[in-house]
């Protein structure tokens, strides 16, 4: 329960966001598709969160992944899921209007 509280709001060891990108992090975008329609991070990938499971093949496992979403509850459910799937770096980028300003320093 701590470990998702941290998740949620930030508390742990600052990420630099713009270093992954540098390193060709994928984002991906796990909310819905009219979601992402209104707004999202050029060259994000919109995988659903109830349909990442589906589309793992998407996601390379040699490249550090991002997750987000609107505010970071979706984005940490996802960043669980992949690691369980054996990806090695996932970072949760929280909300996307808020990562796209840590990527774009």
């Amino acid at each position: 329960m701590f470990g998702l509280l941290k998740e949620l709001f930030g508390i742990g060891p600052k990420v630099d966001f713009a270093d992954l990108m540098n390193r060709k992090a994928q984002i991906i975008d796990v909310r819905s598709p009219g979601e992402y329609a209104s707004g999202h991070i050029k060259g994000s990938i919109n995988i659903p969160l109830d349909s990442l499971g589906k589309h793992l093949s998407k996601i390379k496992k040699d490249s550090p992944v991002i997750t987000c979403c609107a505010s970071g509850a979706r984005s940490a459910s996802a960043k669980r899921m992949l690691i369980t799937q054996g990806y090695a770096e996932v970072h949760n980028g929280g909300g996307w209007a808020g990562l796209q300003s840590k990527i774009n320093r």
